[in-house]
């Protein structure tokens, strides 16, 4: 359970029904929870950024990454897309409400959930699958139909798109608006954000992330656009998650 020089988290394991993972938390004990949502990639180095931001934005949270994919990371897109495309996704939202739990047992009174790309589109459906979820912010990802539908969202949801995203029907523009009127039908409070000049992951600021998005071709670099996200994300964050 100790925490290395090297790293800020602590590794633990959770159980959900006849499986255990991995996970990694970082943050105040008795902070209000967030669970941090991979991206495609698996748990590298990019998702472990965010955690450790999101742990000291404002007042501080207390941020759990689940290890979806068990241990695999794809080092390119092929191969995340292999991983994403043998993801069961029921059993991710599982693991984010036993994620949850487990925040809940361990000292956070509330619990978000967040994520980028994959983990945008699960943060979404654990809106609507996960009842101990009490808010959402969900970054350029929306469910497929079969998994969930945000018309049903039970929490509130907070979402961030580029208006460069090309990843049809999942990220671009024309699914960041089907997802606000079905977040509007849904009856919660919502806000659905989108960036001019920004592609997908555009979140992603490290040396290492942006050279990976600009082999991706997507050479768009907009720190004020992070900046204006994280502020939302903060603000959103806070207030449904102060006890």
């Amino acid at each position: 359970m100790a925490t290395t020089a090297s790293s800020p988290f602590k590794k633990i394991q959770i159980q959900r029904d006849d499986t255990t993972f991995d996970a990694y938390v970082v943050g105040k004990e008795d902070a209000p929870g967030i669970v941090v949502i991979q991206e495609w990639w698996g748990v590298d180095y990019e998702i472990k950024n965010h955690a450790v931001k999101i742990s000291e934005l404002g007042t501080g949270f207390k941020a759990l990454i689940p290890d979806l994919y068990r241990g695999k990371v794809g080092l390119d897109v092929a191969e995340a897309q292999h991983l994403m495309d043998g993801l069961d996704w029921q059993g991710a939202v599982k693991d984010i409400a036993a994620s949850v739990n487990w925040l809940k047992a361990n000292g956070s009174k509330k619990v978000g959930v967040t994520g980028f790309c994959m983990g945008g589109a699960l943060s979404i459906a654990s809106s609507v699958l996960v009842p101990e979820v009490d808010a959402v912010v969900a970054f350029y990802g929306v469910p497929s139909s079969q998994l969930a539908d945000p018309v049903q969202a039970k929490a509130p949801v907070q979402a961030h798109f580029g208006d460069l995203d090309n990843f049809v029907g999942f990220s671009d523009v024309t699914a960041a608006k089907a997802l606000e009127e079905k977040l509007k039908a849904s009856g919660v409070p919502y806000e659905v954000h989108i960036y001019p000049g920004n592609a997908h992951a555009f979140m992603n600021r490290s040396a290492e992330g942006i050279q990976r998005r600009k082999n991706m071709g997507m050479p768009d670099e907009d720190e004020t656009a992070v900046q204006l996200a994280w502020s939302r994300f903060q603000t959103w964050m806070t207030r449904y998650l102060s006890s």
